[in-house]
């Protein structure tokens, strides 16, 4: 749901965090629509968030996930003819580092292009799998805590100028029974190893850190 506060490019990037933290609790109980509880979940987080008390987590844990996951291709599911793919575009700033490299098979590397990935995948009416947009996010947060960005207004010269799609990060998320954690392989001897397996959940009860 919008809010009327979302004024900096923190609280736009904490609240999508946040909207994120409440949809994977609710994915992981298995509900199919949201509750006060999962409203709790982001209420307090996103405070949390402004307030310093509570920490995005570190992309190690997303690390742990890629590692945990079966090896394909993070958009369409594909397990053979496998490359890497950016989520931030090269040629929009994006790094060579491991944090912003996923599978991605020659299909869908090719349709997508030097395209942000959520610029992508909103094109073609595609919501981003969970852990998918939880890297992008911590990415995004990152960047802008790194680079003294977090204050400046999101109608700003500064925020035009980023190296991720600040206008993609979703503010309205699906219901729970309309999203997943990953794409699931479409063939492999992993496929059926279950989605959670490995993976840590986004709202952990702690002040001090978040996944």
């Amino acid at each position: 749901m919008p809010r009327r506060d979302i004024k900096t490019i923190a609280d736009h990037l904490y609240w999508s965090y946040a909207n994120l933290a409440m949809a994977h609790a609710a994915l992981s109980k298995g509900d199919e629509t949201y509750s006060g509880v999962h409203f709790i979940v982001r209420a307090r987080l996103y405070s949390g968030l402004q307030e310093g008390r509570m920490r995005v987590g570190s992309l190690i844990e997303d690390d742990r996930a890629k590692l945990a996951l079966p090896r394909a291709c993070c958009y369409c599911g594909a397990a053979s003819r496998l490359s890497l793919d950016h989520l931030w575009p090269k040629s929009h700033g994006g790094s060579e580092s491991s944090d912003n490299i996923v599978w991605c098979c020659l299909c869908c590397n090719s349709a997508k292009g030097a395209r942000d990935v959520l610029d992508w995948l909103k094109a073609r009416g595609v919501f981003p799998p969970l852990l998918l947009l939880r890297r992008y996010l911590k990415l995004a947060i990152r960047y802008c805590r790194e680079n003294a960005l977090m204050d400046e207004p999101l109608q700003s010269e500064v925020a035009c100028g980023l190296p991720f799609s600040l206008e993609s990060v979703p503010h309205e998320f699906p219901h729970p029974r309309d999203l997943i954690l990953h794409v699931a392989p479409r063939s492999g001897p992993s496929a059926d190893r279950p989605a959670s397996q490995g993976i840590r959940g986004l709202d952990r009860r702690s002040e001090e850190d978040v996944s």
